[in-house]
């Protein structure tokens, strides 16, 4: 029973101790799913990946939202270049400790560049989902597929409805 009291007073006092500390030091924010990136300048599937289109060249990824509720990357399967992809179908897959993911691409064209260091380091999707964890640059073959995409703001709105109903 002295044990418990013991351990019941620590408890209590720690909490007193770390909760005052913590308002000192860092603002009040909470950790949850709708904190995900959602970049401007890029683009949105409802299939959570991302198009950035740079000069001739579009690069896809997974979004931040999507890693996040995939988990610890731990596998890329990666498409080769010179290939194609096609809008809404298939070009690779992501695996995580938790689940494996089909990639879609947002948009046709031919492949350019695949990301060959995901192949050793597949968590840059985790760290790093819209620089350095992209994977692959796809040269569009109808730019105008972009226009059907989401942008920032209704990616983040389609992300928290979602999340809502889940």
């Amino acid at each position: 029973m002295a044990l418990r009291f013991w351990a019941s007073s620590i408890a209590n006092a720690l909490r007193v101790s770390c909760a005052s500390r913590a308002q000192l030091i860092m603002p009040a924010f909470s950790f949850s799913r709708s904190l995900s990136s959602v970049l401007d300048g890029f683009k949105y599937a409802t299939s959570h990946e991302w198009v950035k289109h740079d000069g001739p060249v579009a690069i896809i990824n997974i979004t931040d939202h999507a890693q996040d509720h995939l988990g610890e990357v731990v596998f890329v399967d990666l498409p080769e270049t010179r290939g194609s992809v096609t809008k809404e179908t298939s070009f690779g897959a992501v695996e995580s400790v938790k689940a494996s993911s089909d990639v879609n691409s947002p948009i046709s064209g031919e492949i350019v560049e695949v990301n060959t260091k995901l192949t050793e380091s597949p968590g840059l999707i985790n760290s790093s989902p819209y620089e350095d964890g992209w994977m692959i640059k796809v040269k569009p073959s109808d730019p105008a597929e972009l226009e059907t995409l989401m942008g920032p703001s209704e990616y983040t709105k389609f992300c928290e409805e979602e999340d809502a109903a889940h």
